[in-house]
């Protein structure tokens, strides 16, 4: 098993991950985001820029709640910018929707639209991750 693979295995076996994914999919940023960053403090690997494009796009959405449109708009795009390279499935997530919708609220953003018009990013298992 290669090492990219087992630390996938590894955080999508951890309770903390699903934990997170709950949290943002509750739209509960804060206390997702503690979730995600003690997770990606402790990955040093390949889902290391996973999680932190992740993490970024909740504290964005922090931001956006807190009223601080520069600040979501900056993490939006920095998240964005760190999942992009990542494929379409990682963490037993699928990426593609996720980034889809959090581009379109960052487009909203530096449009000086609204983006809580837009529905909220969620977080989508794969067909395999389901249960």
């Amino acid at each position: 098993m290669s090492g990219a693979l087992r630390e996938e295995d590894l955080l999508q076996a951890d309770p903390r991950l699903q934990q997170a994914i709950d949290l943002f999919n509750s739209g509960d940023w804060y206390a997702c985001h503690n979730g995600l960053e003690e997770l990606w403090h402790e990955t040093q690997g390949p889902m290391r820029p996973v999680l932190q494009g992740l993490l970024q796009i909740a504290v964005a959405h922090l931001h956006l709640e807190r009223g601080n449109r520069h600040g979501a708009t900056v993490l939006m795009g920095e998240g964005l910018g760190r999942l992009a390279g990542c494929g379409e499935e990682a963490l037993g997530l699928r990426l593609s929707p996720l980034r889809d919708g959090v581009a379109a609220r960052l487009t909203a953003l530096q449009d000086g639209s609204d983006p809580s018009l837009l529905p909220p990013p969620r977080l989508e298992k794969t067909p395999t991750q389901r249960r």
